[in-house]
């Protein structure tokens, strides 16, 4: 279990007094078919925020990063059919690994979160024609190749999108500079 896991098993204790252990027996008993289902039931029955029933919720599907031993494998998942973006996700990554020596890397199913002390991006190959980084940079507005993101459920504030590795300019990187100064 790597050091963010760690963190959300404890806060979670913390925050409601029962473990993550009996949390899964109470989604299990449930039986649950979907994902969404399992956070919408800890939300409405016992007021988790998004993050925290995200969390369990993959915690109980076994679809989270923690109950796969090799991460290379997830990666590798992620770019059946997209192969074509790997390329871009190295480019992406390297650069982004030179901002400092803090960065955790943790794949996840279908995407690839980075953090500092909390999450500042992901890396995903949304689908076969767009690679999607998400950023969490609040308080911008779409501003050039920045995208608000206006869900409630997701994990970034914003996000850019990309199709080619002759994307990855200046701006870019720039952004996702920005999101990481914010998360240390």
């Amino acid at each position: 279990m790597d050091q963010a896991e760690q963190t959300m098993v404890e806060n979670i204790l913390k925050n409601t007094g029962i473990p993550l252990e009996e949390w899964l027996k109470i989604v299990q008993k449930e039986q649950f078919q979907k994902h969404s289902d399992i956070i919408n039931f800890l939300k409405a029955k016992h007021s988790f925020t998004y993050g925290f029933a995200n969390f369990i919720a993959h915690k109980s599907k076994k679809s989270d990063a923690g109950s796969h031993e090799n991460k290379d494998d997830l990666i590798s998942k992620q770019y059946e059919g997209k192969e074509h973006f790997k390329s871009l996700y190295d480019l992406i990554l390297k650069e982004i690994l030179k901002f400092g020596d803090d960065i955790e890397v943790a794949p996840k199913i279908s995407y690839v979160s980075l953090r500092r002390k909390k999450q500042f991006a992901m890396l995903q190959p949304k689908s076969k024609k767009q690679f999607e980084i998400g950023l969490n940079v609040k308080g911008f507005e779409n501003e050039g190749v920045l995208q608000k993101i206006t869900s409630n459920s997701s994990m970034c504030s914003h996000k850019i999108v990309i199709h080619s590795s002759e994307e990855v300019n200046e701006e870019v990187l720039n952004w996702i500079k920005t999101a990481y100064n914010t998360a240390g």
